[in-house]
C-alpha cells in the first residue's frame, strides 16, 4: 500500500512470496518500479521481517525505514510474565506517544534504564531497532499515527483473512491472487485519505522536520 501525493492511499502491489524471503520482497519491488513508481519512497513502514528490509536498501536504498510499534510491542511484551506487561506497555506507549523527538528519546532513556537489569531480552529488543522505531518523528505530526505502525496494511489484511477461511483452502495460485486482490481492491473503496495531506508535498520535496516544524532551509 502506498499513498499519492494528494493523501489517497492506494494498493500498489500484490504478490505471493516464499516466507517473506529477500528474493520475493525484491521482485515485488522491482515490479513496483518497473510499472511506474520512480520517485524513491521517502519512507517505508513494516515489521521484523529482514527480508523486506535487505530488499528495500537493494532497490531504493536512501528509503528511510520505521518499524512497527505495535508489532514490537508485541514483541518486548512476549519476553515478559503477564502480570509485568501493563507497566511495561505503558511505558512503551511514552516513547511514542510523546509529543517531540527529544521527549521520545527521554522516555527511550529511561526504559532501559527502569528494566534493562530486570528484563534484558525485553530491553534489548527494543535497544536494537532504536533509530527505525523513532524515525516517524522527523515528518510531519499529521502524519505520525499512520507511519508509526502497519496498522493500514493490518486491516486490509483482516478483509481478506476471514474469507480464506470460510473457502478452507486457497484453490490454484491465479485464483488464490485474484480472490485476494479482489478482496483489497472492495475494501479500498472505504480507505480515508491520510492525515494532513498538504504536507505530502513537503515530504517529497525533501523537507526536514524538527519539533513538529518544518525546516524549510535544513541541509
Amino acid at each position: 500500500m502506498g499513498a499519492t501525493a494528494e493523501g489517497k492511499k492506494e494498493l500498489i502491489a500484490v504478490a505471493d512470496g516464499y516466507r517473506e524471503s529477500e528474493q520475493s520482497w525484491k521482485e515485488l519491488l522491482l515490479d513496483c518500479q518497473a510499472r511506474g513508481l520512480e520517485i524513491e519512497p521517502s519512507l517505508a513502514i513494516g515489521d521484523g521481517a529482514l527480508g523486506f528490509w535487505k530488499a528495500i536498501g537493494q532497490v531504493w536504498p536512501s528509503t528511510r525505514g520505521q518499524r512497527c510499534w505495535v508489532h514490537k510491542t508485541s514483541n518486548i511484551l512476549d519476553q515478559l510474565l503477564k502480570g509485568a506487561q501493563p507497566k511495561v506497555k505503558a511505558a512503551l506507549d511514552e516513547i511514542y506517544e510523546a509529543e517531540t523527538k527529544a521527549a521520545a528519546e527521554k522516555a527511550f532513556d529511561l526504559f532501559v534504564a527502569t528494566y534493562e537489569a530486570k528484563y534484558p531480552k525485553a530491553t534489548e529488543c527494543l535497544a536494537k531497532d532504536r533509530s527505525e522505531l523513532l524515525a516517524f518523528y522527523d515528518f510531519p505530526p499529521e502524519h505520525w499515527r499512520h507511519i508509526r505502525a502497519t496498522n493500514p496494511i493490518e486491516s486490509t489484511f483482516a478483509t481478506v483473512r476471514p474469507r480464506t477461511a470460510k473457502t478452507k483452502g486457497s484453490g490454484s495460485r491465479a485464483a488464490c491472487l485474484t480472490m485476494v486482490f479482489k478482496l483489497m481492491e472492495s475494501a479500498s473503496k472505504s480507505w480515508r485519505s491520510l492525515n494532513g495531506s498538504p504536507r505530502l508535498q513537503a515530504v517529497i520535496s525533501g523537507a526536514k522536520f524538527v519539533d513538529r516544524i518544518e525546516v524549510k532551509d535544513a541541509a
